[in-house]
């Protein structure tokens, strides 16, 4: 059993003792470590509380929304939702903050509280430390019996999450429409299931195969939104001949596409895709994490504007974005963020920006991925002995490429002309991770396998 504590929020599987798991006493103690937070920080007694169709959900939900209760706050539960939209929810609310209750792409045994703040957006590294502080030291104090919490139940979210897509400026539904796209999705038997056919219709999308869509919680394979994952929506997409297929996660903040030939269209550009779109229609910055592929900087640079890197983390390029003033961000793990509706990553807005775009664009998906530099991504490893001290490692290696432009606000990254690679230490296990980025595949690896036995190299020296 596994129980994750971190500065965003708890995820652990189902069951086991305290402590080990995410059992029924770990969700009460971090709901009220969370809900005490909240009051303390906005003066508030509101809380919006949403989950994905996982099968412990209803479980889980209980107990948060009880937990709440008990604390004196009240509770709006928007039911079977997505991240996004209880993101949405939250400020619409005037709440104090919000907690998804999903385990985003883990698998089913998995489930976790994510926190929001009265933005709707992710709780800070210095906020969610507060939480944990309140939690282990069990700082808090429940209502009176007068004072208990009440509960709303409210389904409209929906809906007026979609509304909000559809009233975007950039958000074309008489394009889409007739367009007259064929569209098959794979949601993975979670609540894109819900969400995602009903976007689609409100887009104008009349020829809609569903694939998983039934939320019940029973993944079909492994929820992750990687090519490997997604076999089945390939063939799905050749065989009803469409002109695309559509993926998200469990908690549909990621979105990944295929193209009406059964290839994917890659994770890695479906945010650039969409800040394509945007960048032709407005001009400005754009965001995304170190780790993700440049061929955004490369289209923003070309649309005229420029391109920053965060460190990785959605909270980090949140932040990144108001501070450049972002137009688009995201991550290149199909994370599309689009500060015109709200500051986190969205596949509901996502899913309509790149629709509008294809619809206008007038040729096929794979002809849209074609019109963009061609770069592969190469995801590595390399597993040391836990008393090796990672950071001192890594600053050898910044020494070994100090004439090269390189960046240490997260691990470190190099940067070889349009190639990169960006080495991270991980923060549960005694691993280094080693992304690297070429025009090819063979460049990518050869560029990890460098790095790797450089490290080797200087481990060897050590010795």
């Amino acid at each position: 059993m596994t129980l994750i504590k971190s500065i965003s929020g708890i995820r652990g599987t189902i069951g086991g003792a305290a402590g080990d798991g995410l059992t029924p006493l770990d969700i009460v103690k971090f709901t009220s470590a969370y809900g005490s937070w909240a009051i303390k920080k906005t003066g508030k007694k509101k809380v919006v509380v949403g989950r994905d169709a996982r099968i412990s959900g209803s479980m889980v939900n209980s107990l948060v929304v009880g937990t709440l209760q008990g604390l004196g706050i009240d509770v709006v539960d928007i039911g079977l939702s997505t991240t996004p939209t209880v993101e949405v929810a939250v400020p619409d609310e005037q709440a104090a903050g919000g907690i998804i209750l999903t385990a985003s792409h883990n698998p089913k045994q998995w489930n976790a509280l994510k926190l929001l703040n009265d933005k709707g957006e992710f709780i800070s590294d210095a906020e969610g430390q507060e939480v944990l502080s309140i939690a282990e030291s069990s700082d808090f104090k429940y209502a009176d019996v007068n004072d208990l919490g009440k509960v709303t139940l409210d389904d409209s979210y929906l809906q007026k999450h979609i509304e909000k897509v559809l009233a975007l400026p950039l958000v074309d539904v008489a394009a889409i429409a007739k367009a007259n796209f064929s569209v098959v999705v794979d949601c993975v038997n979670s609540t894109g299931g819900i969400f995602i056919p009903a976007l689609l219709e409100a887009l104008g999308v009349k020829t809609v195969h569903k694939l998983f869509c039934e939320p019940d919680g029973n993944f079909p394979h492994n929820p992750e939104p990687l090519p490997e994952n997604l076999i089945a929506l390939s063939q799905e997409v050749v065989k009803k001949k469409a002109h695309l297929g559509i993926a998200v996660d469990p908690d549909v903040d990621r979105l990944a596409f295929v193209c009406e030939d059964g290839n994917m269209f890659g994770e890695e550009y479906t945010l650039v895709a969409v800040a394509d779109y945007v960048l032709k229609n407005i001009k400005g910055n754009t965001v995304s994490n170190l780790s993700s592929t440049r061929a955004l900087r490369d289209v923003t640079e070309k649309a005229g504007g420029e391109y920053h890197a965060a460190a990785v983390g959605e909270v980090n390029v949140v932040n990144k974005m108001k501070e450049v003033n972002a137009v688009i961000g995201g991550e290149g793990n199909g994370g599309v963020i689009y500060p015109e509706l709200h500051y986190g990553r969205d596949a509901l807005v996502g899913i309509a920006l790149f629709l509008t775009h294809l619809a206008k664009y007038g040729k096929s998906v794979s002809s849209l991925r074609s019109s963009y530099p061609g770069y592969f991504i190469s995801k590595n490893k390399i597993t040391l002995t836990p008393e090796m001290d990672i950071d001192a490692l890594l600053l050898k290696v910044e020494e070994k490429y100090k004439n090269h432009p390189h960046t240490t606000i997260d691990g470190l990254k190099i940067e070889f002309d349009k190639e990169w690679v960006h080495l991270r230490r991980s923060n549960t296990e005694p691993i280094i991770r080693i992304y690297s980025e070429g025009n090819s595949e063979t460049i990518a690896d050869n560029i990890a396998n460098k790095m790797i036995a450089d490290i080797k190299d200087i481990l060897h020296l050590k010795d």
